[in-house]
């Protein structure tokens, strides 16, 4: 009886163990054959890191193709802090070339991310301080490509064609009502690192950046040009607070010219107030018809 007894526990034990055995092996195939794809996501999400290439933004031209906003390539400064083995002689360098507070610097090749912007200090550097910073060789620190906003014809059309922030966002005129059209997708440098940010050796993959839509205008530049100087040539006679012109095609409605005083270059619009940078007279104005309606007959 004492023996039988034993034998039951040994079986039942047994098949205890089987059972958590099958139990186990299901689990382990539906892990590798059902949720691979999620799990193998999940876990490139923590090896994977991303050094973004900006888009250039679309170009916007007047009727016969002369360009009105370009772009101009500069590049912008970016740390991987989990990559870098001396911080404090980092950010010294760095600060020295970019002129900018120990401290600050300190804080950004130090902070627990995986990349970090420099960020103002860092942004549109000149070809001579991003050679400084590249001559360095630090493990860590890296250039990246990014387009800055360029308008060949400063003050022309300020009004009308806007401007962009440091970021390429558009903030007034055309800039921000086509903005979603002008904005390109951002491109970027996809590598692998290790829990403490080591880069490890497998392929990076390059991902490039797609520009956005050249914008075609109504405006004639021709046409602008000449109206621009004959409100100078009021402003300058004249002197009033303020003035604008307009110039359209009578039969389609289409506008070749718009301009108006006081203006600003869309190249520096830091540089000039709110109230003339927001304000583009044709569009925001308003006056009494008075004898403009005189042509329109009265119905008795």
């Amino acid at each position: 009886m004492f023996y039988s007894n034993i034998h039951e526990r040994i079986r039942f034990i047994f098949l205890v163990c089987i059972i958590i055995l099958i139990a186990i092996i299901i689990k382990v195939f539906y892990i590798q054959v059902f949720t691979y794809e999620k799990l193998n996501t999940l876990a490139e999400s923590l090896w994977s890191r991303e050094l973004p290439i900006k888009a250039d933004r679309g170009l916007i031209v007047d009727r016969n193709g002369k360009v009105l906003a370009n772009n101009v390539t500069t590049v912008s400064l970016v740390v991987v802090p989990g990559q870098i083995d001396e911080p404090e002689k980092v950010a010294k360098d760095l600060a020295n070339i970019l002129n900018s507070d120990y401290k600050d610097m300190l804080s950004h090749v130090t902070k627990s991310t995986s990349i970090e912007r420099v960020h103002p200090e860092g942004r549109r550097l000149d070809f001579d301080i991003a050679e400084k910073i590249d001559a360095l060789g630090y493990d860590g620190v890296y250039l990246l490509k990014e387009s800055k906003r360029y308008y060949p014809y400063e003050t022309v059309l300020s009004h009308v064609l806007g401007y962009v922030g440091i970021d390429n966002q558009g903030l007034s005129g055309i800039e921000l009502y086509y903005d979603e059209y002008l904005t390109g997708a951002d491109g970027a440098i996809k590598y692998f690192s290790d829990g403490k940010g080591n880069k490890l050796e497998l392929t990076e993959i390059y991902e490039a950046p797609t520009s956005g839509i050249t914008l075609k205008l109504t405006i004639d530049m021709d046409i602008q040009m000449a109206v621009e100087n004959e409100l100078d040539n009021a402003i300058d006679k004249y002197n009033p607070e303020q003035a604008l012109i307009m110039a359209m095609n009578p039969n389609t409605g289409e506008i070749l010219a718009m301009a108006s005083r006081p203006n600003f270059n869309s190249n520096n619009y830091q540089d000039y107030k709110t109230e003339v940078i927001n304000r583009n007279l044709p569009i925001w104005m308003t006056y009494e018809p008075g004898s403009t309606f005189k042509h329109v007959p009265t119905i008795q």
